[in-house]
């Protein structure tokens, strides 16, 4: 656990942020690549992996952080039990952000 905190505030340091262009509804159908695993919005419950509710700003993740992690998960942080192949298409990384990020802590979208 300790090397996965370590390896996240090194990316949320090394990262800058842009911006990009984002479309939630694109960033939604992407997000089911992630249900498997993960559920987000007010009766979410952690699965395989955590519920996602508040993501952005949550520890140290926030936008530059998980586009980095998201386009190859075991790179970014070795030895995790993730075993996503992530996804490389920047278009499609910015419009999952922008639909992740739209969720507050308690699964409410922001307003």
């Amino acid at each position: 656990m300790m090397k996965v905190m370590i390896a996240l505030a090194v990316l949320a340091i090394a990262a800058a942020g842009n911006g990009w262009a984002q479309d939630v509804e694109k960033g939604q159908n992407s997000f089911k690549k992630c249900l498997p695993c993960h559920r987000i919005g007010p009766d979410a419950k952690n699965l395989v992996g955590p519920e996602l509710n508040g993501l952005d700003g949550r520890i140290v993740w926030n936008e530059a952080s998980f586009k980095e992690y998201i386009k190859d998960p075991r790179a970014k942080i070795p030895g995790t039990k993730m075993t996503f192949a992530g996804i490389k298409n920047d278009d499609e990384i910015n419009d999952l952000w922008a639909y992740l990020k739209q969720f507050d802590a308690q699964g409410n979208i922001k307003r």
